[in-house]
């Protein structure tokens, strides 16, 4: 098992678990301890995790864009709400549009009024808020579960067959050199889908996120149509994404 891809199945591990041991790990991956510490030194160089005695712990809960097997409590609820108001104003009655998996695609897809619209999404939470409200047609890929969302090379060979409009990205953070990351490659290809596909592609992010990397880069910001986040974020955060012309709202 390559190092990245160990690195992955740690974080998988921690975001589940929130915090485990170098044993546990050691186990689990079939690695020595000695290897585990020195890929728990890599996350932590990272910002990913914290190092604590015998193991670690994440460095911050959701920030990873995938939410919590039972129902999510999302943190920064203010925020996501302000950037979900901003996103809906570029919805129309007729549109199709992509919800990526998150728990700011998951308020907007919670303040959608019950018009004629067209949604594809991979995130079970989204698809639960969405089936009731009938006027919405709901498209959802094929794949395999993983946590809330659906993955694998049925989802992304779905969703490149589609005329979708305005895709909403989510990201684990956003950075002026290192563009869009996530922790896991295991969406990188259904992210990448929508991007490539959608007319528009606009990322949804919450100002904590701004300046931050993950492990995975998933997409360069000249990428995006537009970034909408809330009025968090500082003056010259916004300069600097300025002057790499990415518009944001």
């Amino acid at each position: 098992m390559s190092s990245i891809r160990r690195y992955e199945k740690i974080m998988e591990v921690l975001l589940t678990n929130k915090e485990v041991t170098v044993a546990e790990l050691s186990e689990k991956l079939g690695v020595t301890g000695k290897t585990i510490r020195e890929d728990l030194t890599r996350l932590e160089e990272q910002g990913l995790i914290v190092r604590v005695h015998g193991g670690a712990v994440l460095a911050q809960g959701d920030q990873f864009g995938i939410l919590p097997a039972k129902e999510p409590v999302v943190k920064h609820a203010e925020e996501k709400g302000e950037i979900a108001r901003k996103a809906l104003l570029h919805i129309q009655p007729n549109d199709i549009i992509a919800l990526d998996g998150g728990s700011t695609t998951l308020e907007i897809a919670r303040r959608l009024d019950n018009q004629p619209l067209t949604v594809v999404t991979n995130d079970v939470y989204i698809i639960s808020e969405l089936v009731v409200k009938d006027q919405i047609r709901l498209v959802v890929p094929g794949g395999y579960r993983v946590r809330n969302m659906l993955a694998g090379p049925e989802a992304t060979a779905y969703i490149k067959k589609l005329n979708i409009r305005k895709a909403f990205i989510s990201t684990t953070g956003i950075h002026p050199e290192h563009g869009l990351s996530i922790y896991t490659g295991d969406f990188i290809e259904f992210k990448r889908a929508l991007i490539e596909t959608a007319h528009e592609v606009i990322a949804v992010v919450n100002h904590h996120k701004f300046g931050q990397t993950a492990l995975r880069t998933f997409a360069s910001l000249q990428e995006l149509t537009r970034v909408i986040t809330d009025h968090g974020l500082d003056e010259e955060m916004v300069k600097s994404f300025a002057e790499a012309g990415i518009p944001i709202e």
